[in-house]
């Protein structure tokens, strides 16, 4: 199953769909409080992309660029990709949709860090990401796995 990864919108459809999602948490309510405040609309610049299935929300994804002067993961310090809250609703688990996600996130040529949740190692694994093996004290309980674009030498701080 092809899925079309689409960057979704800051407005109240959004958010409402996101309340089905585990993963639903601080950076959500946020997002409604601002909305409600009327301080954002549907052109503000979102973080999240999601698949749709029909006119149903199935998966969702946050991704943002950091800066390499706030690299932590790899050296040299460069410019990459934090994925965040990836996540496909349970009964649509195992059909592409996530992998979707995934590819559409390497398809912008950067190095991907992400916190994987519990028990989703092997799917992480099947995408090609792996371990972070660095010497650093991790300070925020992290267990980051990284991927690597063709060429990028895989090198830690």
């Amino acid at each position: 199953m092809v899925a079309k990864v689409e960057k979704l919108k800051i407005n109240f459809k959004t958010l409402e769909e996101f309340k089905k999602f585990k993963e639903y948490g601080i950076q959500e309510l946020s997002m409604l409080e601002d909305l409600e405040a009327n301080m954002i609309d549907n052109a503000s610049e979102s973080p999240f992309y999601g698949v749709y299935f029909g006119d149903k929300l199935v998966a969702r994804m946050s991704l943002y660029q950091i800066d390499a002067k706030f690299d932590r993961y790899f050296y040299p310090p460069q410019n990459y990709l934090e994925l965040w809250k990836l996540e496909v609703l349970s009964g649509y688990q195992g059909k592409g949709f996530g992998k979707e996600l995934v590819e559409f996130a390497k398809s912008f040529g950067l190095p991907i860090k992400t916190n994987p949740r519990v028990q989703s190692s092997v799917f992480w694994e099947k995408m090609g990401f792996s371990n972070v093996e660095y010497d650093m004290e991790r300070d925020r309980g992290e267990n980051p796995l990284v991927w690597y674009p063709e060429g990028v030498e895989a090198q830690f701080k």
